[in-house]
């Protein structure tokens, strides 16, 4: 089964078009011919963003990631947060051409499928269809522990609130992400929306389904408690890499 892009056409609205036309032409004038293309994924470029709600997800390809200094691109950023208050965060993920094209069901997964084109070549083009399998999803999940433990261990050392709470969104959404990751043999769609994501894991996981709604209540006020987040999240993550296994070994032995 053939994995389809998230975004099909470009929206986006008339009150994020002038953020988006100068971040564009902020990256290109800092790094210059350094920049190969750029990319958006989630709410703006689906045209279903919400004023003081949605953030801004930008991915850079170049030839050579270590070419794009993260200082000037935070000054950039910091830039833009101020000129337009009502984007809640902006996020920059840079990556290589190389990664793209070496790294299918990774990076070219992120590229092809959940990413769109807004400044250049799309890369993803020259990806191949990304098919779903086990292999696939086990390919997908090679960074998902080291992503969940810099995002814990931040978490835990987290003393201001507005940060705590930040962390304890972004790591349910991260679980929630992967744990949708184990059904899409079953759904055959990678979802965009949260919401649908949860509801596919609690319809087709064996996972409790009470942690999964957890964790979205988490995602969407996440004023609660650290200890117990952490304590449920070790849980889910527990359930999550316990699957893998059984993934990895079901392939080894049918192999």
């Amino acid at each position: 089964m053939k994995l389809e892009k998230v975004i099909n056409k470009i929206t986006i609205q008339s009150e994020y078009k002038d953020l988006v036309d100068k971040y564009v032409d902020h990256i290109l004038n800092e790094f210059k011919d350094k920049i190969h293309s750029i990319y958006m994924c989630g709410s703006i470029p689906k045209g279903t963003a919400t004023p003081f709600k949605s953030d801004a997800d930008f991915t850079i390809v170049c030839a050579n990631p270590e070419d794009i200094d993260y200082e000037r691109l935070s000054k950039i950023k910091d830039r833009l947060l101020e000129e337009y208050p009502f984007v809640t965060k902006m996020d920059t993920i840079i990556c290589s051409i190389d990664d793209v094209l070496s790294r299918p069901n990774d990076w070219g997964f992120w590229v092809k499928i959940i990413c769109v084109c807004i400044y250049g070549e799309d890369i993803g083009e020259k990806v191949a269809p990304i098919i779903i399998s086990p292999q696939f999803i086990l390919d997908l999940n090679i960074e998902t522990k080291e992503e969940v433990d810099r995002v814990r261990r931040s978490l835990s050392t987290a003393s201001d609130h507005s940060m705590k709470t930040r962390y304890i969104k972004g790591y349910s959404k991260r679980l929630i992400r992967a744990l949708y990751s184990l059904v899409l043999e079953d759904t055959g769609v990678w979802e965009d929306e949260i919401i649908k994501m949860k509801d596919a894991i609690i319809n087709y996981c064996s996972i409790d389904g009470a942690l999964v709604e957890y964790l979205y209540a988490c995602y969407l006020d996440s004023d609660v408690s650290v200890e117990e987040f952490l304590e449920i999240a070790d849980e889910v993550y527990d359930y999550f890499e316990n699957a893998l296994i059984r993934l990895a070994a079901s392939r080894t032995s049918s192999g």
